[in-house]
């Protein structure tokens, strides 16, 4: 049985109220900071697409289209359950030049909600961390190459020492920490860490042209990039598939 939750998060963002709309709006925008690859029609009534992994997707339809102020959109229902998410973004511009985001996640999980519930309100609040992260950091630069690899199960524990490892740290993460990305195959890229969450477990990175966010989520470690300048993305997911592969063997 289908039951109905809603999830609600409040975030500051130093950019203006149309540069906030670009990020959540325009496909290269959302693509600059959100996974996978999304498009969007530009109305109320048009039609959205996210894909996942090359041959995943789900599609939406735009409810409330209101440039710079307001979007909504509502996605497709699953015919066997009923099941469904919806999302909106309220924009509020500050005298300050900067933005205060409100975002709403509601619709119907399925029997499992509880155990999905935790996990997007956790989740969705991540996501808003790397959209303020971009906007700070990248604003206006859009995403030449996205990853998103999914690695296997594992434990916390050896989740957690895998980061701090291809970080370069020692007895834990914290944000500020300067490190060392390293995984085989690609030339070490200097970064920081932007925000941690544990236990989550996320952890933002940004480099000078890029940002990670690295992922143990419900069991499963996840790798996400998003590149700001052009780069070999073949040879970057290759090294990262062999760190998945070699740090959770």
């Amino acid at each position: 049985m289908p039951h109905e939750f809603e999830v609600r998060h409040d975030i500051e963002l130093e950019a203006s109220p149309e540069e906030v709309w670009q990020a959540i709006a325009e496909g290269p925008g959302i693509d600059s900071w959100f996974m996978g690859h999304s498009e969007l029609e530009p109305r109320e009534g048009g039609r959205g697409t996210q894909t996942f992994g090359g041959d995943f997707s789900m599609g939406s339809t735009v409810t409330v289209w209101e440039p710079g102020k307001r979007l909504a959109y509502r996605g497709d229902e699953n015919p066997e359950d009923g099941t469904f998410m919806a999302f909106e973004y309220l924009i509020e511009g500050r005298e300050s030049g900067s933005t205060v985001l409100r975002f709403v996640h509601s619709g119907f999980l399925g029997d499992d909600w509880e155990s999905e519930y935790d996990a997007l309100k956790l989740g969705d609040l991540q996501y808003l961390r790397k959209l303020a992260a971009y906007l700070k950091h990248f604003r206006g630069r859009i995403s030449t190459h996205n990853l998103m690899l999914w690695g296997p199960q594992a434990s916390h524990d050896q989740a957690w020492a895998a980061f701090q490892s291809v970080l370069g740290l020692t007895g834990g993460i914290a944000a500020g920490d300067r490190v060392t990305i390293a995984p085989d195959g690609v030339a070490p890229q200097e970064g920081v860490v932007e925000w941690v969450t544990d236990p989550g477990t996320f952890v933002g990175v940004r480099t000078d042209d890029g940002l990670y966010m690295l992922i143990h989520g419900q069991g499963t470690v996840v790798v996400e990039h998003h590149a700001y300048a052009e780069i070999d993305g073949q040879a970057l997911e290759q090294s990262w598939q062999g760190w998945l592969q070699k740090a959770f063997a």
